[in-house]
């Protein structure tokens, strides 16, 4: 999964049709490293979306932006609009993470 590396380009991806998924994390959150223990699976299942993983705390604005109060989170966006967001207390496990996907 590419890390975001500056806001222009979480702009450019945001906005293009094909829907992408950001997954905001930051280096000090287990959360965040039990969920790259399962996240590989359901990236190779559900390709229909590019995947970018977002530094909450190196892009504070960005997350405050889409209201991403928790890590790990995902965002679906497609033309610069969010489209979904799976809070951080139900990004837990490989189950949640699914049953997101699959009611988006």
């Amino acid at each position: 999964m590419e890390r975001i590396k500056n806001t222009e380009q979480f702009q450019q991806l945001i906005s293009q049709e094909k829907p992408v998924i950001m997954k905001f994390t930051a280096g000090w959150c287990p959360d965040c490293t039990r969920m790259d223990m399962f996240i590989g699976d359901i990236i190779a299942e559900y390709n229909q979306y590019d995947w970018y993983e977002v530094d909450r705390d190196e892009f504070p604005e960005v997350a405050e932006k889409y209201d991403v109060m928790g890590i790990p989170s995902l965002l679906i966006f497609q033309n610069a609009e969010k489209q979904a967001h799976l809070h951080s207390a139900n990004a837990k496990s490989p189950e949640q993470v699914v049953s997101f996907l699959q009611s988006v």
